[in-house]
């Protein structure tokens, strides 16, 4: 189950890419028309990875709650982001990655707490979970696109 992996680390190389070589303030800005931004969604994959992966195999996140109650499904910018903050988020595209890949290969995951997402897609195992993340930042990633291209014009 490597191939999975290997796939969302080549999606969070092309996140950390534009968030490191994307002014902060083209990051924090909202376009006409859209209700989030770009640093948003950034931070949301790494959040969202965190609740469908660990969260819901009953385990401790690897990132701290603040950054899950900014971040998590229904929650919208509030136009700020700290360089600490976007340094933390930054890192986090990597090692959380790599801790679930440390954490799945010595079998931590044992359990997991059926969920549906608002895709209307249940996840049942953590298998499907990690299968179903790759989706959900592709997803992110389309919108953060389609951002950059709203804030060209």
């Amino acid at each position: 189950m490597h191939y999975p992996f290997e796939v969302t680390l080549q999606n969070r190389k092309i996140l950390y890419k534009i968030l490191e070589n994307t002014p902060k303030e083209e990051l924090l800005r909202i376009p006409d028309g859209y209700r989030n931004n770009i640093w948003w969604n950034i931070a949301h994959t790494v959040v969202t990875q965190q609740i469908l992966v660990y969260k819901f195999s009953g385990l401790q996140m690897r990132v701290p709650q603040e950054l899950v109650d900014k971040f998590m499904k229904g929650t919208v910018p509030d136009g700020t982001a700290t360089d600490d903050e976007m340094k933390q988020v930054s890192a986090f595209l990597f090692s959380t990655l790599e801790w679930t890949r440390e954490d799945y290969d010595t079998d931590l995951f044992k359990d997991y707490n059926e969920y549906t997402t608002s895709n209307n897609v249940t996840l049942k195992s953590i298998d499907d979970a990690i299968t179903f993340n790759i989706f959900h930042e592709g997803l992110h990633l389309g919108a953060i696109l389609a951002l950059q291209k709203a804030l060209k014009n």
